[in-house]
């Protein structure tokens, strides 16, 4: 009886272990945050879910720590500010001695690449990282390579789709090339990733082309099949995904580099910020993603391919940009607390459940600043409401979002407390001339969330609340 309870236990075990990864899945690990879960917690929430890869966007000391002994493979990465200096090769080995072999041994950190910049030959740049970007890459690897680590870690850039397109007059795949203002340099990039045998990173963005163009089939954004396909040479292209992929692969193939081993940086869907972003459409992308992964089935130009491909994002970021859209700040699988949006297989294994929340998160109080119902000169409600909105998260108040339903006091109470949250719950913050109070009573209403901040590290998350505000302001012109 004794055996056979110890049977039954461990077959317990097994069924509640996750199962195996989807192949060559990874996410993106953003940490925009006025208040971030402690990275111990994010690692956890990897494990628990079976997450294999990671890519992060800096090699933040604490980040790689919490990653440290957990067998993840990480994407480690330079930002923009800092490629300038890796210009200088003394520099990209103290970098790659700081950030890489620091962090190369039993029971480290398991980096497979450096990522170079992060989409530094956007448009929206003017060129400001066009004639920086190569030199830091060859610098950097040249430093793997110098350090005896480059055979195993790899440097590359991961790019905006914008470097290649496809001519107006012939807007299909097989026609697509490098972009004629960056191709020169495009394929000496490429050039030098297949002599050093690290793949293209490029960032594929579904969302976008509906996002962009009003005119856009929207069942062309996912992968459920289409009425309207593209066709190109008789092959039949029925998502805009594989279209862009195979604009990439034509592009590599009139370089001379067809076979060049690609990597999709970003992949996503947001849930909010926008009319087309909510959980529904989310869930229905990423399910038609990892079915495909599942399959092995490719694309048109690179059928049966095991593709590799990090998922945008991990968590939601409340003090990103906003300049491509609200949806930015929505973009992850789990809300900014670790909990989960929607049901996923990242197993692959037809499992569509509910993703493991995170664990052991501690929030501030349980308490609120809402408008003062006897508050009665409501003369400078609006500029506070946009005050508030300056400096918090705001995004879900806009139109066709989840706050959008909320009558103009419930808008107001929704701008109070986001700026209330982000300021550590300070005593100060909810205020707003007398027009604000504090309640215990939780003033969230049907499916938008009021939300109460994580508490964790309340020092430095604090500190850090302040800092992302000054720079939301500096970037709003407040404090010119």
């Amino acid at each position: 009886m004794a055996a056979a309870c110890r049977f039954l236990a461990c077959l317990l075990l097994l069924v509640a272990l996750p199962t195996s990864m989807v192949d060559g899945l990874g996410v993106n690990w953003g940490t925009m945050a006025t208040h971030r879960l402690p990275p111990k917690t994010i690692a956890q929430l990897l494990q628990d879910n079976g997450i294999k890869k990671v890519k992060i966007f800096d090699a933040d000391s604490s980040s790689m720590s919490a990653l440290a002994g957990t067998g993840i493979e990480v994407m480690i990465a330079i930002p923009n500010d800092m490629l300038a200096t890796m210009n200088d090769y003394d520099a990209a080995k103290q970098w790659v001695k700081k950030n890489v072999t620091r962090y190369n041994f039993d029971g480290g950190v398991d980096i497979k690449y450096v990522a170079v910049g992060n989409e530094p030959f956007l448009k929206s740049y003017n060129d400001s990282f066009t004639n920086i970007t190569f030199p830091a890459l060859k610098n950097i690897q040249n430093a793997l390579n110098e350090a005896g680590i480059g055979d195993a870690i790899k440097a590359t850039v991961p790019l905006n789709a914008d470097v290649y397109d496809s001519p107006a007059s012939n807007p299909v795949p097989s026609a697509g090339e490098f972009r004629a203002d960056i191709r020169d340099l495009m394929v000496q990039i490429v050039k030098f990733f297949s002599l050093n045998g690290a793949p293209f990173t490029v960032n594929i963005y579904p969302f976008l082309s509906l996002y962009g163009n009003s005119d856009f089939p929207i069942d062309f954004a996912f992968f459920d099949g289409t009425s309207a396909p593209v066709f190109d040479n008789g092959v039949a292209y029925t998502n805009v995904f594989d279209a862009n992929f195979d604009t990439l692969v034509s592009a590599l193939r009139k370089a001379g580099f067809g076979d060049l081993p690609v990597v999709v940086g970003e992949v996503g869907w947001p849930t909010d910020g926008d009319v087309n972003a909510n959980v529904a459409m989310a869930e229905r992308f990423f399910g038609g993603l990892l079915k495909r992964l599942v399959a092995k089935s490719g694309t048109p130009l690179r059928p049966n391919m095991d593709m590799q491909v990090y998922l945008f994002g991990l968590v939601d970021e409340d003090a990103k940009s906003v300049a491509p859209g609200n949806f930015e700040r929505h973009w992850g699988l789990f809300t900014y607390d670790g909990r989960p949006k929607f049901a996923i297989d990242f197993s692959g294994q037809g499992q569509n459940g509910m993703p493991v929340g995170a664990k052991g998160v501690q929030y501030l109080p349980t308490r609120w600043c809402a408008l003062n119902p006897a508050a009665t000169d409501l003369g400078q409600l609006a500029d506070n409401v946009n005050f508030a909105c300056t400096y918090a998260d705001c995004t879900a108040l806009g139109g066709g979002c989840s706050c959008d339903a909320l009558d103009a006091s419930g808008k107001a109470s929704y701008a109070f407390n986001a700026y209330f949250q982000a300021q550590s719950q300070n005593g100060e913050s909810c205020y707003f001339q007398g027009l604000a109070m504090v309640t215990a009573q939780n003033i969230s209403q049907g499916s938008c969330n009021f939300t109460i901040q994580i508490a964790s590290s309340a020092a430095s998350t604090s500190r850090r609340a302040r800092l992302v505000v000054l720079l939301l302001a500096i970037a709003a012109g407040l404090l010119m």
